[in-house]
């Protein structure tokens, strides 16, 4: 079938799957055969995808990664946690429906879920602020971060985000000082942390519940200290560098890989998650309970300090 906002180069693969549709849809209702057509075309649909998905350009991942059908943090809750119970608001200033968070429960582990949350359409999308925390959704997170160490229940957070938000008010009511302290408060838990990529993970915004003992990845999420349009504003004062700057920034998850910034790159179905969420469920959810079965093993003092030792080795110095 056609996808709701498909991208430019994955009309190929609507055109055969629109196709497909239109035969099974024969096939129902005037009963004639078309299996051998729809199978041939079926198995040139996943020829064309691997021939597509295996070829993309950072910029390309970058658009996958925003697709408006990619699964979002509230889907993998609903489908891979059980008992879902959102706590709101960070009892200083106001609810930010940007972030999403809660008890819940991961096959027979209770843990507690943090993600941002972005919306389908123009209007869940201006309700959640297109996924960009204010400065009490950070602060929302902490409270929540600190709920999970005190009941002694493990972290896990989805990252999904343009960036913070970078309004007037955001900056008036301490953007930045909010994100310094979430970064202070996970490092320090004594409790499992484990992140998961699953979209566009964005600078700070991205980074202020990025910080884990295992940090996942999605085969094709992006995450970087910026946007490849905020990059090229700054660098050329030129959009059209938008391609140059995702190259540059090594934001795919296989380079963050190579840079060990990220632990484990999660395979995404053929076409993207997008076109078969039930896979990357499944995928999803049996990598963090791998990684919680091994985390949970590990003392709590060595668990912090391997935490520390993790993000001091990111980057290297040359003089």
């Amino acid at each position: 079938m056609a996808f709701v906002g498909s991208l430019d180069f994955e009309k190929p693969i609507d055109g055969i799957e629109q196709k497909i549709a239109e035969l099974f849809k024969v096939t129902q209702e005037k009963g004639i055969d078309f299996s051998k057509e729809i199978e041939a075309l079926e198995i040139r649909a996943t020829e064309i995808k691997k021939q597509i998905f295996s070829n993309l350009t950072p910029w390309q991942k970058v658009l996958i990664a925003r697709h408006l059908n990619r699964p979002s943090t509230v889907d993998y809750i609903r489908k891979i946690f059980s008992e879902f119970v959102e706590l709101s608001g960070d009892r200083l200033f106001r609810d930010d429906k940007a972030l999403v968070g809660g008890i819940a429960k991961l096959d027979e582990n209770k843990v507690l879920v943090i993600g941002h949350r972005k919306g389908k359409d123009t209007k869940s999308n201006l309700e959640y602020n297109f996924g960009m925390p204010h400065p009490e959704g950070y602060r929302k997170t902490v409270r929540l971060a600190q709920i999970a160490e005190k009941f002694s229940k493990p972290l896990i957070t989805f990252i999904d985000t343009p960036g913070a938000y970078p309004g007037i008010g955001a900056e008036e009511r301490g953007q930045g000082e909010a994100i310094a302290r979430s970064l202070q408060v996970f490092s320090r838990l004594t409790v499992p942390i484990i992140v998961v990529i699953i979209g566009e993970g964005g600078s700070g915004g991205a980074l202020a519940i990025g910080v884990g003992d295992r940090i996942l990845m999605l085969e094709h999420a992006v995450y970087s200290v910026i946007s490849p349009e905020g990059c090229a504003a700054i660098l050329w004062n030129n959009q059209s560098k938008v391609k140059e700057a995702a190259k540059n920034l090594s934001l795919t998850s296989d380079n963050l890989m190579k840079l060990k910034v990220i632990d484990e790159i999660i395979k995404e179905p053929i076409g993207g998650a997008h076109r078969n969420p039930e896979e990357i469920f499944n995928s999803v959810k049996l990598s963090i309970l791998n990684n919680l079965r091994e985390l949970q093993k590990i003392p709590v003092s060595k668990l912090v300090l391997e935490r520390y030792q993790r993000l001091r080795k990111i980057g290297k110095f040359i003089e």
